[in-house]
């Protein structure tokens, strides 16, 4: 297996596992969705719904394979996928912490672009 389609297998297995932990332990009125584009190579949890009749809507992850590296854009978990994916040998310098500023990359032992 290439290592981009060794990448998005990753992504998408630990995007499931945590939609599928969040529909294990559902928030009344809300529901979780994942969202896979392997055309663009873009990748999503997402939480929708209503709540005290306001509406909900927020990014729990959201990655994307850009120039062979994966680019976390935004991650709301407790164990971080990060951590995940250097876990099962992906190198920190094939992930980017794109939610960190470009100019503070550097300090985070990840890729900087």
């Amino acid at each position: 297996m290439d290592q981009l389609t060794h990448y998005r297998c990753l992504i998408k297995q630990f995007l499931q596992e945590r939609a599928e932990l969040m529909h294990a332990h559902p928030i009344s009125g809300l529901e979780t969705l994942c969202f896979f584009d392997e055309e663009r190579d873009h990748y999503l949890v997402l939480t929708i719904g209503w709540q005290n009749k306001q509406r909900v809507q927020y990014i729990t992850l959201l990655a994307r394979i850009r120039d062979g590296k994966i680019w976390i854009e935004e991650d709301g978990t407790e164990e971080g996928l990060a951590n995940l994916l250097v876990a099962t040998g992906v190198p920190k310098e094939d992930i980017a912490l794109a939610f960190n500023p470009p100019e503070l990359r550097h300090l985070t032992h990840y890729a900087v672009a």
